[in-house]
């Protein structure tokens, strides 16, 4: 039998207990001080907490203030307290915190009650918001026990700062701009409500918000895309909480519990979205105007176009951007079967010269070639693999399909894909209102409108009318159409002109340019010579070169779409080259300008010249090579336009003028040597005209954009001394004759 504990005893051992315990809170003091004080690794300065490090995504937005896409290494997007629904705060503080408002960062008492509520079904994490946004914001959850502790007392440290330094409604934004929402590298409430429900955060319902705040601890587990299931019951969960804490009745939980999903799932990837094309170029644009201005944060480092939340704004219009989409994937689905079938049954190694070498460069610059190669594999391993059956995804306009076939196979399909790339402007003010670099940036990410030039072909032509115009020559003035020599230049130059696309006879320059005939335009090339065309070719702002050099009057050199319609906005622009411009300004994530673009304006040719070209351009479209605009697509109100077609039909071009818009478009394989065979399909009035018109007729059926049909090019405001009128012409060229028989000469 043990002996009784006497009064003394049990002082000596309360006060032993005790000793323990005030030792072990004093040693909890030293440990957060320690802690405070960075031993345990160093903790934000008040500037840090002042400026939390949260990477954010870049908005690219169109001129009427949409988003065209995102820039980020995680998607996320700031909004304000304001711009929250009361659904979502509700949600958040009756699932993670409940008792947000009444503690400074640390729920002490929270944390001996957590056992308690977990045992009666309320299920409470153990870090309050507060806690939970210094993790997201500061550091990575470990999964080692003793780092994890460093963590918690660091998140404590953190929290009771972000107490001192933000209001509550404060904390709650930045928690939830910061928070991860799972798919597709989805950060932030706005991010979220876009993607999941293509929302904003301030329009999302009780059962929306319920759901997403429900993904919070789990966004993988909890996924209303790959665990519906676990995510409705998540929802309802959050909806029970809400109704306990008092934000919803009985009647408005149970009835948000009765919905589906409702998911209108729209992920946000780099290759999806609008202009694609353009976002990629732009991208390259913008952060070479951050080396170039040198451009920095407040704090010395240098922006970050994927981490720190610029606002681009941009001069591309939302609307006709769509349209301009549409109409490539309308005509280019229609011509990638004519093509098909005009190559259907024929052996492309005999009927293209030297095509196994097209096939071997195409192999060396595919991504499969440059990954077996980084896996040191020798030149007959990789050539078994291409001829090996694989697995692969393939472009189509139909969709994207997943086939099995060799890979070498998978190049010469996309070898045999037309590409098509088209650029629509302001001539005004130079504002690229549209930008299609290529058919699908998925699987061709090569932009065709500034990065790649082709051939121009007959576009080139009205370069060199241009300077015969400003030299005196009338539209009215008659040329024989026969072959006319150049000499002075190398190797004399003739050049062809196909018999069935010959009009005989005399001809005006106004008819030789409609129509499109080589030999009356080498004619006037021979007349004013190569050199001042090249020179206004150049101020036109063609930046690729340009020899002086008869050919060119045939376009035999290269240019982008980009600077080709740039140039042929001078004519519907009084002779002005304005920059072609697509970045207005950059913001920073606080709306303070960083960067505005100022554009280049350049007097190419005088007033009088670009308005009669302008009467050139239209009789393109009235009784040249540009007839189905009238005929087959109805499209009556004043257009000027070129068509263009190179050498064996690897270039079919068409650049559509119109007093308020200019707009440029291109077809051809990757390749020149593959290309339509015949002219009938291969010219530019089949190849690329057909978009440019189904791309104006629905601006013009959209009236908000304002692009009218009922308004014709401006005469200069001194008027024109050339003569337009070809009947007029024509008597004063009698009468000229005769006087001169009169005075003898």
């Amino acid at each position: 039998m043990s002996e009784k504990l006497t009064q003394h005893d049990i002082r000596r051992y309360n006060w032993f207990i005790w000793k323990i315990v005030i030792g072990g809170f004093f040693i909890g003091v030293i440990i957060i001080a320690l802690t405070a004080f960075g031993v345990f690794g160093p903790l934000p300065s008040f500037r840090d907490l002042e400026n939390p490090k949260s990477n954010q995504a870049s908005d690219v937005l169109s001129s009427d203030k949409q988003i065209l896409g995102k820039y980020f290494v995680q998607n996320r997007s700031n909004v304000t307290y304001n711009q929250i629904s009361p659904n979502v705060i509700h949600a958040l503080i009756a699932t993670e915190d409940n008792r947000f408002y009444a503690h400074s960062g640390i729920d002490f008492g929270r944390s001996f009650t957590i056992l308690f509520y977990n045992l009666i079904g309320k299920q409470q994490g153990g870090s309050t918001i507060t806690q939970q946004l210094a993790l997201n914001l500061f550091s990575e959850r470990s999964h080692n026990k003793f780092t994890r502790l460093r963590q918690k007392l660091q998140e404590w440290v953190i929290a009771v700062r972000l107490e001192r330094n933000y209001t509550k409604e404060e904390i709650l934004t930045m928690y939830l701009n910061t928070v991860d929402f799972g798919a597709y590298n989805t950060f932030g409430i706005s991010s979220a409500a876009a993607t999941y429900f293509n929302t904003t955060p301030a329009d999302l319902t009780a059962d929306q918000a319920a759901l997403l705040i429900g993904m919070v601890n789990g966004p993988g587990l909890y996924s209303p895309i790959r665990h519906p299931d676990n995510a409705i019951s998540r929802r309802n969960f959050v909806l029970r909480r809400m109704t306990e804490e008092g934000y919803l009745s009985e009647g408005q939980s149970q009835e948000a519990k009765m919905k589906p999903l409702g998911l209108d799932f729209h992920p946000i990837d780099h290759k999806d979205g609008l202009a694609t094309y353009f976002r990629s170029v732009l991208k390259k644009e913008v952060q070479k105007v951050l080396v170039d201005q040198d451009l920095r944060k407040s704090d010395g480092t240098p922006y970050d176009l994927d981490r720190d939340g610029l606002k681009i704004y941009t001069t591309l219009n939302y609307t006709m951007q769509q349209y301009a989409e549409e109409a490539q994937k309308e005509y280019m689905k229609q011509l990638q079967v004519q093509f098909n079938q005009h190559w259907r049954g024929r052996s492309l190694w005999k009927a293209i010269p030297d095509f196994k070498l097209l096939l071997d460069q195409g192999l060396k610059r595919s991504d499969r070639y440059r990954a077996l190669k980084a896996q040191n594999k020798s030149d007959e391993e990789i050539r078994e693999d291409f001829n090996t059956p694989a697995s692969m995804n393939l472009f189509t306009w139909h969709g994207n399909i997943d086939t099995l076939m060799k890979p070498i196979d998978s190049i010469v399909y996309c070898k045999m894909l037309l590409r098509n790339a088209m650029m629509s402007m302001d001539p005004k003010t130079g504002y690229i209102k549209a930008w299609v670099g290529g058919i699908n940036f998925e699987h061709f990410k090569y932009d065709q409108v500034k990065t790649g030039t082709r051939q121009v072909g007959s576009t080139a032509k009205p370069f060199t009318y241009a300077v015969a115009i400003d030299n005196g020559f009338s539209p009215c003035m008659q040329i024989n159409n026969v072959p006319d020599t150049i000499y002075g230049y190398g190797k004399p130059w003739c050049p062809g002109s196909a018999p069935s696309e010959t009009v005989p006879g005399y001809i005006t320059l106004r008819k030789a340019m409609a129509r499109s005939q080589n030999w009356v335009t080498a004619h006037v090339m021979k007349e004013v010579k190569p050199e001042p065309v090249a020179q206004l070719i150049k101020k036109m702002g063609i930046t690729s070169d340009v020899p002086a050099y008869p050919t060119i009057c045939l376009g035999t050199f290269n240019a982008s779409v980009y600077d080709m319609t740039g140039a042929y906005s001078v004519f519907a622009n009084e002779g002005l080259w304005t920059e072609p411009t697509y970045l207005l300004r950059i913001e920073d994530k606080n709306g303070n300008l960083l960067y505005d673009h100022k554009a280049r304006v350049v007097q190419a040719m005088n007033p009088e010249t670009a308005y009669v070209m302008t009467y050139m351009l239209k009789g393109v479209v009235d009784e040249g090579t540009g007839w189905r605009l009238r005929s087959k697509y109805g499209l009556k109100n004043p257009i000027g336009g070129k068509t263009g077609t190179t050498q064996n039909n690897s270039d079919g071009w068409f650049i559509g003028v119109t007093p308020q818009l200019v707009t440029g478009v291109w077809t051809g394989c990757e390749d020149r040597a593959i290309h339509f065979r015949s002219t009938n399909l291969g010219e530019g009035a089949n190849s690329a005209l057909p978009v440019f018109a189904l791309y104006m007729k629905k601006v013009y059926a959209d009236k908000n954009l304002g692009i009218r049909t009922n308004i014709d090019f401006a005469m200069p405001p001194r008027g024109i001394n050339i003569t337009l009128d070809c009947g007029a012409y024509n008597q004063q060229q009698q009468g000229t004759a005769e006087v001169e028989n009169k005075l003898g000469f």
